[in-house]
């Protein structure tokens, strides 16, 4: 109803248009006008000294940004990581809070051999200081009308791996901006990622 009867309809996604229009009956036209960022706090800055106290023997650092809901699917974060770690020596910072992220640090306390590589950093006001010590993103998500923290990401000149739900392959595009797998495939974002 609101849709209909409003004097203009935009959404952040073609993706989340065409679910809009699958989804109810829409009489009105929806345009796509893309997320934005502001680029004089999202871009590279030189935080080396910063990197250094992460990743003291000049590891890589893989970065996740989210709310830790299901949906975000952190658990294929920690498992791409694994398999990261096996043959590259890097770090893991998950960003963010929610109903799953005790569960996460859990699993992650039982995991020895990543327990201390792993820091779970709650919410984070400066995210682009994060972002800028940063090696790659991750966002393995089943479902993102947009990905506003992949573009964040890419502002800062952090490539993304992500998967190709929802908007996520209308902002990353495979082979240049980083690498969009299926939903779910672990093993695909672990190679992407030692290959990057």
């Amino acid at each position: 109803f609101s849709i209909n009867q409003s004097d203009g309809v935009t959404a952040v996604s073609e993706n989340l248009k065409n679910d809009t229009l699958k989804s109810f009956h829409i009489n009105k036209d929806i345009r796509v006008i893309y997320n934005f960022i502001d680029f004089t706090r999202f871009r590279k800055i030189d935080k080396e000294h910063f990197k250094k106290a992460i990743a003291p023997h000049n590891e890589k650092i893989l970065i996740h940004t989210s709310n830790f809901r299901k949906v975000k699917r952190v658990d294929d974060v920690i498992n791409v990581f694994k398999k990261v770690h096996d043959q590259v020596p890097c770090k893991l910072m998950l960003i963010g809070d929610g109903p799953e992220r005790q569960r996460l640090e859990e699993q992650c306390r039982k995991t020895k051999e990543i327990c201390d590589d792993v820091r779970f950093l709650g919410k984070q006001d400066a995210i682009e200081e994060l972002l800028a010590i940063s090696d790659l993103f991750i966002i393995p998500s089943e479902n993102e009308s947009f990905g506003l923290a992949a573009l964040e990401a890419m502002a800062c000149e952090v490539p993304v791996i992500s998967s190709d739900a929802g908007g996520l392959p209308e902002l990353n595009i495979h082979g240049r901006s980083g690498c969009v797998l299926p939903v779910g495939d672990i093993d695909g974002m672990a190679a992407h990622s030692i290959k990057l």
